[in-house]
């Protein structure tokens, strides 16, 4: 089984603030929701997101999408 196929999220969304290199949870949950796509990420794959916009991305293309369309790339 890989990422794609894990079954769906059980639980609430959380809520996180975004630090450089960590986040803090400040309403816990299962997961969090990319920012550009929508889609849910779990806590413990998170690796993308921006301190400066405090949102969360599901991949580093995501992120990219996000500088693009905010004309920063």
């Amino acid at each position: 089984m890989n990422i794609s196929e894990r079954p769906p999220l059980p639980g609430p969304e959380a809520a996180l603030d975004y630090g450089h290199g960590e986040f803090r949870v400040v309403r816990p949950g299962a997961f969090v929701r990319c920012a550009v796509t929508g889609s849910p990420i779990r806590l413990e794959d998170l690796r993308y997101w921006s301190v400066d916009w405090q949102e969360p991305y599901a991949s580093p293309e995501a992120a990219l999408l996000r500088l693009r369309r905010a004309g920063r790339a």
